[in-house]
């Protein structure tokens, strides 16, 4: 049989039947590795407490003459988005995306980028206040940086927040394939003291065909591989926080074409900080989804009060999935009760309950793609992937271990309502 219409007809099965049984029998050979979990910085000695990038790290610098010196290595890398899915990306630095630069108002910085792809580049600093022959605008502010090159951009940290970097040159082709970062820039004279976690993610969309190595560029609304910090669920690490702690998080979105509201479950958040700078306490606003347009930072704090695993993620449905079957016919509300029989008339080896039971799926999902939504979790599957990750609240922490999943208070998780309850309540069952 057609290996592409076997595909069609076993997807097209997964989605009559939900897509859970089969995804389930998918995880074992799909499993994610286990995040590592960065554990909160000091600020001892530094005036500031340094960002967390989830997935990510920060670019190292040194001090010549009071200068912070970084180097920014723009090449070609092959990017693991989750296991079972890597793909040909530009980056900097052997990462999609590229480290955190770090600094402090008043700084000055060097910035030196080598270029190791094969096609011309630049480097735009996104939001900073600078000279305008250092902004990286490739044919308007300098010429390109030719394969093999090495520019220098030197300028004061005239401002603090949260920004960006990326290529300005063959933008739609070298952003689409990942060449961007974070800029996370700290206040010299911090109004109070820093929060007790800080953390910094960055949004982008992807187009990557089922089976394909390489991103489409040219894709202008079909995005199927939605990423926080590169990665999809399961693969995204997830935050932490002790009981009590307050923790900032920094959003960035270089999306090629949408905005995202990213949402917190369980807590309220305040957003006190824009692109544009600080906003001052007054002006302040509470929220549990903050809207990111593309082009844009955002940045929440609030104070980790309650204890459990909080999903944090984009609030546009198709965002927290995967490589979705746009080309699967609608088959909600299907009877899938004769679904085998008439499958067997051109399968006969089909049997997709037994392919599900037995995992035996492996040659019915095409090479460096994964199933459509969906991870293993403490009560059955999440069908949840994409922009997914959790924010953990303990009482007790181990920095840089995953507490594990929450262990639920007697009294304080959701069950099936017994008989006795129903009738006593007057509910009918």
């Amino acid at each position: 049989m057609n290996p592409s219409r076997r595909q069609f007809l076993v997807r097209s099965t997964h989605a009559a039947l939900g897509a859970a049984p089969l995804a389930l029998a998918h995880a074992p050979a799909r499993a994610a590795r286990p995040a590592l979990l960065a554990p909160r910085q000091d600020a001892a000695g530094l005036g500031y407490r340094p960002t967390v990038t989830p997935n990510g790290v920060a670019l190292p610098f040194r001090v010549v003459d009071g200068v912070k010196v970084f180097h920014l290595v723009a090449e070609e890398v092959e990017h693991e988005f989750a296991p079972g899915m890597r793909a040909f990306c530009y980056g900097y630095n052997g990462r999609v995306h590229g480290p955190t630069i770090e600094a402090v108002e008043g700084d000055r910085v060097r910035i030196y980028v080598t270029n190791r792809l094969d096609v011309p580049t630049t480097t735009h600093w996104h939001g900073l206040i600078l000279p305008n022959g250092m902004d990286g605008i490739g044919g308007l502010t300098q010429r390109p940086i030719l394969p093999g090159e090495t520019f220098k951009y030197e300028f004061v940290l005239r401002q603090h927040g949260t920004y960006m970097y990326h290529s300005h040159h063959d933008e739609m082709t070298q952003m689409a394939l990942g060449m961007m970062g974070m800029f996370v820039i700290h206040p010299r004279s911090p109004a109070g003291p820093p929060p007790d976690r800080d953390y910094t993610f960055l949004l982008s969309e992807w187009k990557l065909a089922v089976g394909a190595r390489r991103p489409d560029p040219n894709e202008m609304s079909d995005f199927n591989v939605l990423t926080f910090n590169a990665k999809i669920a399961p693969a995204t690490a997830p935050i932490v926080a002790r009981r009590g702690e307050r923790v900032r998080i920094r959003i960035g979105n270089l999306s090629a074409m949408d905005h995202h509201p990213i949402h917190l479950h369980g807590h309220a958040f305040r957003v006190v900080e824009t692109d544009g700078g600080p906003i001052e306490p007054a002006g302040q606003w509470p929220e549990v989804s903050v809207l990111v347009p593309v082009g844009s930072t955002r940045t929440i704090e609030f104070v980790a009060d309650n204890p459990g695993d909080w999903a944090l993620h984009c609030h546009m449905t198709h965002h927290v999935m995967t490589q979705m079957g746009h080309g699967i016919p609608n088959l909600v509300g299907v009877d899938p009760s004769k679904f085998d029989d008439g499958i067997a008339e051109l399968v006969p080896e089909f049997d997709s309950m037994g392919m599900a039971a037995h995992g035996e799926t492996d040659d019915s999902v095409p090479p460096n793609s994964l199933p459509m939504v969906g991870m293993r979790g403490p009560f059955g599957y999440i069908t949840m992937s994409g922009m997914f990750t959790l924010l953990k609240v303990r009482d007790e922490l181990a920095e840089g271990v995953d507490p594990g999943p929450y262990q639920h208070p007697s009294g304080t998780l959701a069950l099936p309502a017994s008989a006795e309850e129903l009738r006593a309540d007057g509910i009918a069952g």
